[in-house]
């Protein structure tokens, strides 16, 4: 989990990501509802994923047999971002090619979960749980407004305008993406909460578990 700045969400990611799949949504003649909705939950599983990391940095809340350390981060955005995101972007006309196209968004998705796990960032089980929270996301925006068809908007403050903060946006993820530390703001609040001096790791997580192990057949013998 602490492996690299990589292995944590970057503030700065998320926002350019959220402003250019609002804008893809918007493509879509009314389809603002749908990207306010998604948005909502975004956020939500984006505060879920925070939660976890900083549990377990802080207080150590993990649960060492799967070697769970808190949810992954980009498996929820893949799962969350890919599937909807594509789908609003190509232009299909039936029910059954967008279905297709929310198919591969799902595939790729699940890749970068696996991804995640190939690079030794993550956990099978972290992997596992970013995914099923991101297709979540993902589930209830379809279940409430159904898949968007791509579409050139009628709006022109969406057609001129739009693209430009979407610009401007992912121009301030690539400037900040190489001085903005998100190990340290992460890690930051749990460790003042809990007052300690030090995050709570991986390493740490497997000793002590090792350790109550030890003690408790001991204890049984």
């Amino acid at each position: 989990m602490f492996a690299g700045k990589s292995n944590h969400i970057h503030p700065c990611e998320v926002v350019g990501l959220a402003i250019v799949h609002q804008y893809a949504f918007a493509l879509r003649h009314g389809a603002w509802r749908l990207a306010a909705t998604w948005m909502s939950l975004l956020m939500v599983a984006m505060l879920i994923t925070l939660a976890s990391k900083l549990a377990f940095i802080g207080w150590g809340v993990g649960y060492a047999p799967l070697d769970f350390t808190g949810v992954s981060g980009h498996a929820m955005m893949a799962g969350a971002v890919v599937p909807l995101a594509l789908v609003s972007v190509w232009p299909t006309r039936s029910w059954q090619a967008r279905r297709g196209v929310a198919g591969i968004g799902l595939v790729l998705a699940l890749l970068v979960g696996i991804s995640r796990v190939v690079v030794g960032a993550h956990s099978w089980s972290e992997v596992l749980a970013g995914c099923l929270l991101g297709i979540m996301v993902t589930a209830i925006v379809v279940s409430r407004y159904g898949l968007p068809q791509a579409r050139p908007s009628r709006s022109p403050l969406a057609a001129w305008c739009l693209p430009v903060v979407c610009l401007i946006g992912l121009s301030a993820v690539l400037a900040a993406s190489s001085s903005f530390s998100s190990h340290t703001r992460i890690t930051r609040l749990p460790l003042a909460l809990a007052g300690h001096a030090l995050p709570y790791t991986r390493a740490d997580m497997a000793r002590d578990f090792k350790r109550r192990s030890t003690t408790g057949a001991r204890a049984g013998s």
